[in-house]
């Protein structure tokens, strides 16, 4: 009895190859890919130097991904980071402007046997100053008048009281709203009318 016949290995060697099949060139190396096609490279072609020149791309590339995603990480850092000191100092170019208006009422409360009118003078010159604040901080004042209507966004009603404004809209001013940049910090208190 013969020996079973063994699977032909399609990734033999190109020698074994060259044994098995006399009509092939010398000068050739031969491999077979994945779908049993014969390829043949020059047997000039070094294949050892093009696969470390192979293996040297690669780790270039692999340097260069290494690189690049440290350098997206720094970016990353360096963002969160801008991102804290924005939150932290947000407030600093408000703050510089109230510190006039701070220095006013020291000096006006630090003055002996002032004068009512002196001391109305004063007070006037800082509440422009607290204005001129405001103004170039872009906070915004929100006084409906009575008769208004009604604005859910940027009032809020205490109660409704009889009037003579139509209904569901502004009768009475309680307290002043403020908007800083088109978003309401603090809606206006108003009583709104029942009709």
């Amino acid at each position: 009895m013969s020996a079973p016949k063994q699977p032909q290995d399609s990734t033999q060697d190109p020698v074994d190859l060259e044994q098995q099949d006399p009509s092939l060139e010398n000068d050739d190396a031969v491999l077979n890919d994945a779908e049993g096609e014969t390829i043949s490279f020059p047997e000039d072609t070094d294949l050892a130097a093009e696969l470390t020149e192979a293996q040297n791309k690669v780790a270039e590339y692999h340097d260069q991904l290494l690189r690049a995603k440290a350098e997206v990480e720094n970016i990353r850092r360096r963002a969160a980071e801008d991102v804290a000191k924005a939150r932290k100092f947000a407030v600093e170019g408000f703050a510089e402007s109230l510190l006039p208006v701070r220095d006013s009422l020291e000096a006006a409360l630090a003055q002996p046997d002032q004068s009512l009118e002196i001391l109305t003078e004063g007070v006037e010159t800082t509440l422009r100053q607290l204005n001129s604040a405001f103004e170039r901080n872009k906070l915004v004042e929100i006084t409906p008048v009575a008769g208004d209507k009604f604005d859910p966004h940027v009032h809020q009603a205490i109660s409704a009281i009889p009037s003579e404004h139509p209904k569901d809209s502004v009768a009475q001013v309680l307290q002043k709203g403020y908007s800083l940049a088109d978003r309401v910090l603090r809606p206006a208190l108003v009583m709104v009318s029942a009709g």
